[in-house]
C-alpha cells in the first residue's frame, strides 16, 4: 500500500508481527533456554543501545562512523553516478548520511524497516535534509523474500545495498549467507552492497565491549526480563539473574546471556519456568570475521569481493560487494 509522507514516499508491505509472548515462552521452555535477539530493542532497550555506542569500551558504532567519514567519497565512487542507494534495517537513517552526502547525483534513497512510524519519521527527516534525493521508506521485513515497490528512474546508475553496523553478525554463518543471497536478489546484476563487518581482534578487547564498567550492557540485556515482566505478566526478580557475555575464540563469535543466580520457579504469561543455578538464557551472539573469512562468506552469498575500508588499528571493515 503507497501512501504518502510528508516528505517522503511510503511502502507499506504489511509485515507480519511475531509474538513476543510466543517467542519467550518457546524460547524458555526449550532444553537450552533462548530468546530472539530482535525482543532486546523495546523503547528501554533501544535507549540503552544508544548509550551503548557512546560506551569508551565499546569501539564499535565510532570506528564504523570514522571509516564512513574518511572513505566515503571513495565508496560513493564506486557506487557510480545516479546509484539507488537501499538500506536494509534502516533504523534512524544516520550513517547513511554520509554516503548520500558523497554519492553524485543519487537517483534514490530506500529505507527498509520494519518499525513503522520511526521508519516514517526518519524517511521525512532524510528528505528534508537531501530534498534533490528521492526518499522511498519501505515498511518490510528484510530478512523475508522482498519485492520492491517501482521506483525512481536511475539512469546509467545501479542499485547498491547499504547493511552497516555489523548486524551481519547477529546472524549464525549460515543465516549471514541466506541474507546476502537475498541481498543480491534485490540489487540485481551489476549491482553492489555496502556492509559493516566487525573484525577478529584481541580477546580482551572484545570481552571489554560486551562488560563495560558502567553496566550499561548487563542493564541492557537483563531489560529483556524487565520487558517480560512488564508485558507478560512475569515475575523475574532481576537481582537473581546476571548478565554473562565473553569471546569464543573456536567459534569466533561473543556469545551473550542472561544467568540465573539459583534454582528458582519464574511465572510468565502464567506459566511456570524452573532454572536451576547457573542455567542460561542465550539472548544474543556476535560474530567476528577476518576479512578473508568474510569474503569466502560473501562469495557464498553470491557476491564477489570488491573493496575492503578498516581503521588503523584493523579493529573494523566495510566490504564493497559486486554481485557475481
Amino acid at each position: 500500500m503507497r501512501q504518502e509522507s510528508a516528505l517522503a514516499e511510503f511502502h507499506d508491505l504489511a509485515p507480519a508481527e511475531e509474538s513476543f509472548r510466543d517467542a519467550v515462552l518457546a524460547g524458555l521452555t526449550r532444553r537450552a533456554k533462548s530468546i530472539p535477539c530482535r525482543f532486546l530493542y523495546d523503547e528501554r532497550g533501544s535507549a540503552l543501545f544508544e548509550e551503548i555506542c557512546e560506551l569508551p569500551e565499546y569501539y564499535l558504532t565510532r570506528t564504523e562512523m570514522a571509516i564512513l567519514r574518511d572513505y566515503a567519497p571513495e565508496m560513493a565512487a564506486s557506487a557510480g553516478r545516479h546509484a539507488q542507494l537501499i538500506e536494509f534495517g534502516s533504523g534512524a537513517s544516520l550513517k547513511v548520511r554520509l554516503l548520500l552526502a558523497a554519492l553524485e547525483a543519487p537517483s534514490a534513497y530506500v529505507a527498509i524497516d520494519i518499525s513503522r512510524e520511526p521508519l516514517r519519521r526518519a524517511a521525512d527527516e532524510v528528505a528534508a535534509d537531501f530534498p534533490q534525493v528521492p526518499v522511498v521508506a519501505v515498511c518490510a521485513d528484510y530478512l523475508e523474500p522482498l519485492r520492491l515497490p517501482p521506483l525512481p528512474e536511475r539512469g546509467e546508475g545501479r542499485r547498491v545495498g547499504f547493511f552497516p553496523g555489523s548486524t551481519i553478525g547477529n546472524f549464525t554463518p549460515e543465516d549471514a549467507v541466506a541474507f546476502l543471497a537475498g541481498c543480491r536478489r534485490v540489487v540485481g546484476r551489476g549491482g553492489a552492497l555496502l556492509i559493516g563487518v566487525d573484525l577478529k581482534k584481541d580477546k580482551a578487547v572484545l570481552d571489554a565491549a560486551y562488560n563495560d564498567r558502567a553496566g550499561v550492557t548487563a542493564a541492557f540485556n537483563l531489560n529483556l526480563l524487565e520487558r517480560i515482566n512488564r508485558e507478560l505478566d512475569g515475575d523475574f526478580d532481576l537481582d537473581r539473574f546476571e548478565h554473562v557475555a565473553f569471546y569464543n575464540e573456536a567459534a569466533g563469535r561473543i556469545e551473550i546471556y542472561i544467568r540465573s543466580r539459583a534454582d528458582q520457579i519464574v511465572t510468565v504469561a502464567n506459566r511456570s519456568i524452573r532454572f536451576a543455578a547457573g542455567e542460561h538464557i542465550h539472548t544474543e551472539d556476535s560474530c567476528k570475521y577476518s576479512i578473508a573469512e568474510f569474503q569466502r562468506l560473501a562469495a557464498r552469498g553470491g557476491f564477489r569481493p570488491g573493496r575492503c575500508w578498516t581503521d588503523r588499528r584493523r579493529l573494523f571493515s566495510v566490504h564493497l560487494l559486486e554481485s557475481a
